[in-house]
């Protein structure tokens, strides 16, 4: 999007912290950043990049070499925004201080001797040709045409265009100055648009493609140069034989990399912030993480580390194209957004698929305006200002000017071509008309019809709809700027005098795909609903169709899923059913035996037993001979087993791999393989430590005599167990702190229903999550009625044609309680439950019903860790860190902390020194050193064997270096880091002495 908008930056010397932004797409995706710069002497400086750095020019020097003009010229246009009729009034954008900024400008020119077009562009050749790479030769006239043409405004090819621009830069900019316009948002969406991932392979293909010519270029005149060498440039063999050195796979390699590492290995930035972090994997977890991943916008790693949080705001802006709720919380909260369900991206195809002409579009356009009274923008033409006329940009063209009363009739004319079937004018075309202010926006016309921006549908309610078309495709610039109205019927606190012209299709529109499928949203507190966002992302459930044929090399599935009985309409318009996430468990509110505290939930064995919540790990292990790293086994190696090794033809099959179905134990070989030439074998061992079954069996099959590559998939069985994690569809998540026996559970007096699951009240009143009663209480009525229940939120307030909402009667609860009575359940929800342990009734009634539960992917078994010996570090003699090396678990100075506030000393020394560390060091109490003793060895003697004993051990003896002598040596336990700590100070010059004392106290 070619906007040009208001900046802050830095400030440096001489340079205020005021500045005017414009990006500059080309036809080829690639795009430059132009600045102007507001300097404290009341100048204007432009600032571009060259080869990856910035160069700062004189507005009045770019403004004569761009076109034959003169100063008068100059003058009367950069003030033509300023009119003393006008005054401090409404719209009025320009001061009296303008024409002496004017005169700055013209002056510093003239300072300089540069007085004609010519004159300005030797000036600039000559202070460029060091830096253009391959122009050493050319003249300084050439050297700045090709500045002008590459570096300035590069979305623009004629520079009247160009000087035209530039002169709305620098009055935008001086209005800027005198504060009768007000900054752009840099971190608002209304300023910006989407990098597209095909948008940005190609501007780094092209930049891969351009290097790779030029080192071609320079291999071939460095060898005609050569005079010693024969070559003869018109011989192909001559020709390739030089390129050779120059071979083309490193652009491929390039663009491989990018997509492995997410990483840009580039000298000119591309017009970007980062260079890493580019490629995120789709993860096959769930349907709901696979279809995030295509959603999501990510503002860009570079924010991450700011101290400000202007970027993270939820602006008002962004109402319906970034989800208000789905969006993590940590590091990435407000920079990783997700689309809203209704939200899209333009691109440079139509709807049919076909590429679209961006030139009879615009052309299109332009006499359409031109139509209706624009007067046409050209250098030599003198224009009045706001607030008598409005300036009319078209993708960062200055097409001409509007009178400020006819702005509103020409967009309504516009709207009206764009709903329009016949029109030549495109359906996305972004209409946004800032009308005049007081100190508000810089007032204009602004239209786009560019790639990658944000549009949605609304209802235009203004224009008659003709054989029903009355949706409009409007984006977020243009949105701040118009009355749309919420489908509610309410006025929205909107005054007669402005309005509504559009309204909304659906409050739901506001919302992502993953945050339209928690039911009953509106009825939750905010951070519930974020919370359920990410865990829809973390749930096990049926994640692909054809898993029977897939390798992924992880995958999560749920043996046992459920669709849902409260569904929201988003559940089925994306056929969430083909992929469900979760069961429908009997759910209990009540506090029982104990083990539901603090989110904790107990769970019905017998229900785990019948299958509830089972799933499998699914982990693949590829095998491919052709990726062999010793070069002597590579070609020869082949999947096979030696029939003569009986002890693992139990495990593999005569092919060397395993059977489907084997039961693989930790350090059991899955796969062999032999070297045809030498004979020799390889085991492939199961590195885990838990047994695996072994599900599926792949093999490459492109070389039919010798297999090359196989995949073998075990499966990890994942039944819940103590410790598992479950949520609801509300945020409630939780643990399951046991597996109950159905014998000891509650039941119901009258159906005799157990539940599946127990959950504690107090989950309820600070989480707010009403919604989940309410999904209670309908998953029971519509289980008893054998109906799913709508829970869309928002719906009570959609209002039908006839002034109705959609809900029949005044209250949801209402609704969802008469359901439960025609079937003879309590109106509220609540049964009559008996202990399962005493047989006695409880002594209140208990909220019990149907809840889709999720089962997430944070297990136990997959986490836990333990330790009783193992590998300790080589220096610290400490035992190591990590699951999968059999470390330990730190226990860090914050454990630490709290063993010394309970007192429990003893404790400490056992898990800081005995269990940690232990180590007995020898010490000298005479000068406190632990690091100059030395054991002496005593001189061999001859020892007689009295009676078949063995002899006896010499006593050891220790002495002090420093001493001198063997008096005062201590035996002393200590943690070994305390002794390595004494060695690291004596590196420093630092000694340590220690104090013995045999004192109780010490």
């Amino acid at each position: 999007m070619s906007l040009v908008r208001n900046s802050f930056r830095d400030r440096r010397e001489g340079y205020t912290d005021k500045a005017v932004v414009i990006r500059c797409v080309r036809g080829d995706l690639s795009s430059v950043t132009v600045k102007l710069y507001y300097l404290h002497n009341g100048s204007a400086r432009l600032g571009f990049w060259v080869q990856g750095r910035e160069y700062m020019l004189p507005v009045g020097i770019i403004l004569k070499a761009l076109i034959d003009t003169n100063d008068r010229e100059i003058y009367t246009k950069l003030t033509c925004c300023y009119n003393e009729k006008n005054g401090e009034g409404k719209g009025a954008v320009g001061t009296q201080l303008v024409g002496e900024r004017a005169k700055i400008i013209l002056d510093e020119v003239q300072h300089l001797a540069l007085f004609t077009q010519e004159q300005c562009l030797q000036h600039i050749g000559e202070h460029f040709q060091p830096i253009m790479e391959g122009m050493e030769s050319e003249s300084h006239s050439t050297v700045a045409d090709v500045v002008l043409r590459n570096y300035i405004f590069v979305h623009l090819d004629d520079n009247n265009d160009k000087f035209n621009l530039l002169i709305f830069m620098v009055q935008k900019l001086f209005s800027l100055i005198d504060q009768t316009s007000a900054p752009d948002n840099s971190d608002s969406l209304q300023n910006q648009e989407v990098l597209l991932p095909g948008h940005l392979i190609t501007i780094y293909l092209k930049e891969k493609l351009e290097d790779w010519l030029r080192k071609g270029k320079k291999l071939i005149e460095d060898v005609i140069n050569n005079k010693s060498k024969n070559f003869d440039f018109c011989s192909m063999k001559d020709v390739k034989k030089v390129m050779e050195k120059n071979r083309p796979t490193q652009v491929s390699a390039a663009i491989e990399n990018l997509l492995k590492t997410g990483r840009l290995i580039t000298q000119t930035g591309l017009d970007l912030q980062q260079r890493a972090g580019f490629t995120v994997q789709a993860e096959r977890l769930n349907y709901h993480r696979f279809l995030s991943f295509f959603r999501s916008v990510h503002r860009g790693a570079s924010f991450a580390g700011l101290r400000t949080t202007s970027v993270r705001k939820l602006l008002p802006e962004s109402w319906g194209f970034l989800c208000p709720v789905h969006t993590p919380d940590g590091e990435p909260c407000g920079l990783l957004n997700h689309m809203t369900c209704t939200c899209r991206i333009t691109s440079y195809y139509n709807s049919r698929g076909n590429i679209r002409d961006f030139f009879k579009i615009r052309m299109s356009i332009l006499d359409v305006l031109v139509g209706v009274g624009m007067t046409t923008s050209w250098p030599k033409v003198d224009h009045a200002g706001p607030p008598q006329v409005l300036p009319v940009l078209l993708d960062g063209r200055v097409v001409g000017s509007l009178p400020s009363g006819e702005a509103e009739k020409v967009v309504a004319h516009l709207r009206r071509l764009k709903l329009a079937a016949a029109s030549v004018i495109p359906d996305d075309l972004e209409v946004g008309y800032v009308p005049l202010s007081l100190g508000g926006t810089y007032p204009g016309l602004y239209l786009f019809t560019s790639p990658s921006r944000f549009v949605r549908p609304v209802r235009n309610i203004s224009i008659p709809s003709a054989d029903g078309k009355d949706i409009e495709l409007i984006g977020p610039f243009e949105q701040v700027f118009m009355e749309i109205r919420c489908p509610d019927g309410g006025n929205g606190g909107r005054s007669n005098i402005f309005p509504a012209t559009h309204e909304e299709i659906s409050p739901t529109a506001m919302l992502s795909v993953v945050a339209n499928l928690t039911p009953w949203s509106d009825h939750n507190q905010s951070p519930r609903n974020m919370y359920q966002c990410q865990m829809a992302k973390q749930t096990m459930a049926f994640s692909l169709q054809a898993i029977n044929a897939r390798a992924d090399q992880k995958l999560y599935h749920l043996q046992t899923p459920q669709t849902p009985i409260v569904r929201t309409k988003t559940y089925t318009k994306y056929c969430m059913d083909e992929y469900p996430s979760g069961t429908n468990a009997i759910v209990a509110v009540l506090a029982y035996t104990g083990y539901d505290m603090e989110d904790a939930m107990i769970l019905n064995k017998s229900s785990v037993e019948r299958g509830m919540c089972h799933g499998q790990i699914y982990q693949t292990e590829t095998i491919d001979l052709g990726d062999d790293k010793s070069k002597s086994d590579r070609g020869q190696r082949i999947f096979k087993r030696e029939h003569s090794d009986k002890s693992i033809s139990s495990c593999l099959d005569s092919d060397g791999l395993p059977h489907v179905g084997q039961v693989i134990s930790p350090n059991e070989p899955y796969c062999s393989t032999i070297n045809q030439v030498t004979n020799s074998k390889r085991l492939y061992n199961h590195k885990g430590s838990e047994t695996v079954i072994v599900d599926y069996v792949a093999v490459d099959t492109k070389n039919k005599k010798h297999l090359q590559k196989a995949n073998i998939r075990f499966r990890h069985p994942r039944n819940p167990i103590i410790g598992d994690k479950f949520s609801s569809r509300h945020g409630q998540k939780g643990v399951c702190s046991q597996l109950w026996p159905d014998i000891d559970m509650p039941f119901s007096g009258v159906t005799g229903m157990r539940p599946d699951l127990i959950i504690n009240p107090h989950a309820f009143p600070s989480r707010m999550t009403i919604a989940m009663l309410l999904e209670s209480v309908a998953a029971k009525g519509g289980s008893l009625h054998g109906k799913f229940v709508d829970a869309t939120p928002f719906s009570d307030s959609v209002k039908e044609a006839n002034g109705k909402t959609e809900t029949e009667s005044g209250s949801l609860v209402d609704e969802l309680g008469s359901m439960l009575r025609a079937r003879g359940f309590n109106y509220h929800g609540v049964e009559v439950l008996y202990s399962g342990v005493y047989g006695t009734e409880l002594t209140c009634e208990i909220f019990i019903g149907p809840v889709y539960y999720q089962r997430l992917r944070h297990m136990v078994s997959d986490k836990y860790q333990v330790r009783a010996t193992g590998q300790v570090d080589q220096i610290t003699r400490q035992p190591i860190k990590g699951r999968k090396r059999g470390g330990g678990i730190r226990f860090g100075e914050m454990e630490r902390d709290a063993m010394l506030a309970h007192g429990a000393a003893y404790l400490l020394h056992d898990r800081l020194h005995t269990c940690s560390d232990y180590h007995i060091a020898d010490v000298c109490s005479l000068c406190g050193s632990i690091l100059t003793t030395s054991i002496v060895q005593p001189p061999k003697r001859v020892v007689r064997e009295i009676g078949g004993l063995p002899p006896a051990r010499a006593p050891k003896k220790v002495t002090c270096h420093a001493c001198q002598t063997s008096k005062g040596m201590e035996t002393v336990a200590m943690p070994y880091v305390f002794r390595y700590l004494a060695a690291e100070l004596a590196a420093m010059n630092i000694k340590m002495t220690i104090l013995l004392n045999s004192g109780a106290g010490a």
